[in-house]
């Protein structure tokens, strides 16, 4: 069978998750159509994520050249007269999704210019169902596809951007046309449940993001003496990694030697930067940028647990990354983040925004012995290979798609 997944921007480097899984899904014999709404980033440094840019198909080149719009008019002008009926039922749609919507008529009129494009696509290559992944534009493009006479849906949700304005983004809606949605643990799904009548629950299921050999095959290596930790992720307010700072410099006026990595780059560097020369920290504190796959795996294992001190999440795959590589976690007890990590038993959970306790748990990591922290690890990489193996979450997934189609 034919799939093709429908991203707002692929790859990303902070969509590796998306590749294994698609990757995976290939492994089993079912073929994919890479289809992004914009460009690719243009900071992609893993050469995977290069490949896949090379693979995936784009909707709205930027900037937009006049024959781009044409190819718009003429994937309009075709759906149209193709399915008058369907097209006209596709027009009210969008301007139903525009009501209430932060984003306006215009917007929702150029998702209904997308679906038409994506409907070309999809017929030339004979797809059998679309997958989305986020629940905010790409299912609306989707939805609108399927009102054209395009093939079935369905979409992940990883939260938290759905479930901070699920009324505006119109979840409800996009819930009751998927063929089935997926989300990426049992505390998206309650919310899910939240936003869609118990006739659509049966619909909804975890599969979980995963990870591949890359980090569960890596060779174990063993705790450092050094007193390094580690954060891995986007520099941005969700992250928590400007209270990460402050903790840091807690630390530091207590005397204690350490060194903290922030692997990642994002909006929020500039601010992150000023607040580590603030506190006097830039011999202890190191921005690295975006690094690839393998850079993230190694800077893992050169710290003694991994820090995370996110406000808001679905669930991240970077704690699963590090519990692959024997590292502990300290993270908040946010959204699906409990349900992976146990505390005391394969790490620390803290409250989120909470300084002291942040501080307090770091301490914790960087005084403990390496044969303590090890342990902490171990029972981390049993439960990431019980529950996070990016082959098994896509035979799930898999399953679904024969399924819908």
């Amino acid at each position: 069978m034919k799939i093709a997944y429908f991203v707002n921007c692929y790859p990303k480097a902070s969509h590796s998750f998306i590749r294994r899984e698609i990757r995976a899904l290939e492994e089993l014999g079912i073929e994919v159509v890479r289809v992004s709404v914009r460009p690719p980033a243009a900071d992609l440094v893993d050469p995977r994520d290069r490949d896949e840019a090379a693979r995936t198909h784009v909707l709205l080149r930027r900037p937009v050249r006049p024959r781009d719009l044409l190819a718009f008019a003429g994937a309009m002008a075709a759906a149209a007269a193709r399915a008058p009926h369907r097209f006209a039922r596709a027009l009210f749609g969008a301007l139903r999704l525009a009501r209430h919507s932060e984003r306006g008529l215009f917007v929702h009129l150029v998702y209904l210019v997308e679906a038409c494009a994506l409907l070309r696509l999809v017929r030339a290559k004979g797809v059998d169902h679309v997958h989305a992944h986020f629940g905010t534009n790409p299912p609306a493009v989707c939805w609108l596809l399927h009102e054209l006479g395009g093939p079935s849906y369905s979409f992940t949700v990883h939260g938290p951007e759905e479930f901070d304005r699920p009324a505006e983004l119109k979840l409800r809606q996009k819930i009751a046309g998927a063929r089935f949605v997926a989300t990426v643990s049992e505390f998206s799904r309650s919310q899910l449940y939240r936003w869609s009548p118990r006739a659509d629950w049966d619909k909804i299921h975890v599969i979980h993001c995963g990870v591949d050999e890359l980090f569960l095959g890596a060779r174990a290596t063993p705790i450092p003496e050094r007193a390094r930790l580690v954060c891995v992720g986007r520099l941005c307010e969700q992250k928590g990694q400007l209270l990460l700072v402050e903790a840091a410099a807690q630390l530091a006026r207590e005397g204690l030697a350490f060194e903290l990595v922030l692997a990642g780059d994002g909006e929020l560097r500039a601010p992150i930067e000023a607040a580590i020369a603030r506190h006097a920290l830039g011999e202890r504190v190191r921005i690295t940028g975006w690094i690839s796959n393998e850079d993230v795996r190694a800077e893992i294992q050169a710290a003694r647990a991994l820090v995370l001190p996110s406000f808001a999440e679905g669930l991240p795959v970077v704690l699963m990354e590090a519990f692959a590589l024997g590292r502990p976690v300290i993270s908040t007890f946010v959204a699906g983040i409990p349900e992976l990590v146990e505390p005391e038993q394969s790490g620390w959970l803290v409250p989120a925004g909470d300084v002291e306790a942040l501080a307090g748990a770091m301490r914790a990591a960087l005084r403990a012995t390496p044969a303590e922290l090890e342990v902490l690890g171990r029972r981390g990489a049993a439960r990431v290979r019980e529950r996070h193996d990016a082959r098994t979450e896509a035979a799930k997934l898999s399953r679904l798609f024969r399924s819908a189609a």
